[in-house]
């Protein structure tokens, strides 16, 4: 008996140094060393679950097939950019913005255009009503893409606009992600609402492995878009859902979300109606010929614009970049709004370099969290940050800071789904707008104004008081955001 017990216990020690040497090998290729470094301690110290967790959530990309089509996207949309004229740019761009537009459009496929307009709608209810108001002006067809898809009191002006021009024979396709919406209140009755207006309707990422649709369970398609008869598109980072996202555990505590939404148009449409097609086909194999991409409206303005998707059917942190180019390009002034801001090294270098040459930088974050290990990663930051020199504010509760934006200097702005987390380089598919004109970013300086008139600042006395507790926590749930 005693022998079998030492023959046992070999076997297990021999597994657990091949758990370890395979792990070495396996899990550093082509991954970032933070990622790398956390799940070889997850698998270090918990070798048996961290092995079952690494092969569950271990790859951060689509499947291979979902790439492809990906990569198709991008070559159809390049190839037929290339002979299109997107209308025409400001004069006097700052010497580094080409480069940086070329590379968003290398990485994204998608080029800058000219001669667009965009307004900011800040009001939770009027961007809800204002993009029921433009979905009634529809002729041909309506394009929704939300991550949260819900038919409640809130929405229903957003509904009724919907079932109105399907009535009218207008083509109404959405898709929602599968993970946020499924096991969410109203589910059930918004997809009768959908299935009863006649609209065409479809989930994304779904988890489905009956009928073969698999990829690591917590990717999401994150982004926020409509789109109407493709002269009209909304962006941002806010849900078609009750400001409480009907959460019980929102109510109670009294949670509300505040979000910020951009409609736009022009030529730039044309690239959020790009993406829309190309999340259609992604999750349908069917190509919308019919919809055309190519024929560009003047709008109502003259700022330069370009959509940025990114998500893991790329082979890069497209967003990531961007942010990165910004933060580098920026000389005055920095204004960063993120509900989950858990930079990696390159993201918490360039903010904090920017900060040491002298630009002012800003960061706004909400003072209570909704997802909790989120919140104490993102709080693990807050030293290193306010030792550099940024200024925090943060958004009084009860109420939860959704917007994500970033601005710099007086010229520059960037709008959209993404925040500046690691789950939103690497895991989720998003979309972001880089806009240029001042006009633009004088309407994000005011609602910077209104969030920071709303906001407390957090001073580095005051973080230095946080209990030991706190601080431990906040350690902890920095090394579980890496897990990517």
């Amino acid at each position: 008996m005693e022998q079998w017990s030492w023959w046992v216990l070999g076997v297990a020690f021999v597994i657990d140094l091949a758990i370890r040497i395979t792990a070495i090998i396996v899990i550093p290729r082509n991954r970032r060393p933070t990622a790398a470094m956390a799940w070889l301690l997850a698998v270090f110290f918990i070798p048996y679950i961290g092995v079952i967790l690494f092969l569950v959530i271990g790859n951060p990309r689509l499947p291979r097939a979902r790439r492809r089509k990906q990569d198709q996207i991008n070559a159809y949309i390049a190839e037929t950019s290339d002979q299109l004229h997107f209308g025409t740019l400001r004069p006097n761009a700052p010497e580094w913005l080409t480069p940086l537009v070329e590379m968003n459009q290398k990485l994204g496929a998608l080029p800058i255009s000219g001669d667009n307009g965009a307004h900011l709608i800040s009001d939770y209810q009027r961007s809800l009503d204002e993009m029921a108001d433009a979905i009634r002006t529809a002729d041909d067809y309506v394009h929704v893409e939300f991550y949260i898809l819900q038919s409640d009191a809130a929405t229903d002006n957003f509904f009724r606009a919907l079932e109105e021009v399907a009535a009218r024979e207008v083509t109404v396709r959405v898709l929602l992600d599968h993970w946020a919406n499924r096991w969410k209140p109203r589910y059930r009755q918004t997809i009768k609402r959908l299935d009863a207006m006649g609209a065409d309707w479809h989930l994304m990422l779904p988890m489905q492995p009956l009928k073969g649709r698999m990829q690591r369970p917590d990717l999401r398609n994150h982004r926020k878009l409509l789109v109407v008869d493709g002269t009209v598109a909304f962006v941002g980072s806010q849900n078609v859902t009750d400001s409480t996202y009907n959460l019980p555990k929102n109510i109670k505590r009294g949670l509300h979300w505040v979000d910020l939404m951009v409609r736009i148009d022009g030529p730039i449409v044309l690239a959020v109606n790009a993406i829309f097609l190309s999340d259609w086909y992604s999750e349908t194999d069917e190509v919308l010929s019919e919809i055309d991409i190519t024929q560009a409206e003047i709008g109502s303005g003259d700022l330069d614009c370009q959509i940025v998707p990114s998500g893991p059917g790329f082979e890069v942190e497209n967003n990531l970049r961007l942010f990165l180019a910004l933060l580098y390009a920026a000389r005055e002034k920095i204004m960063i709004v993120s509900p989950y801001f858990v930079p990696d090294e390159a993201l918490l270098l360039a903010v904090s370099a920017a900060s040491d040459r002298g630009v002012a930088v800003e960061l706004f974050v909400s003072e209570e969290g909704d997802q909790a290990v989120v919140y104490h990663a993102q709080r693990s930051y807050y030293e290193a940050l306010l030792r550099a020199g940024v200024r925090i504010w943060m958004y009084r509760k009860p109420y939860i800071l959704h917007t994500k934006s970033l601005t710099i200097d007086d010229e520059v702005a960037v709008i959209g789904s993404s925040n500046m987390d690691m789950r939103s380089f690497g895991l989720n598919l998003e979309i972001s707008m880089l806009v240029r004109g001042e006009e633009f970013v004088a309407e994000m300086r005011t609602v910077e104004d209104e969030y920071r008139a709303f906001s407390r600042e957090l001073t580095l006395e005051e973080w230095l008081q946080q209990p030991l507790r706190s601080t431990v926590l906040d350690n902890l749930a920095r090394l579980t955001s890496a897990l990517q």
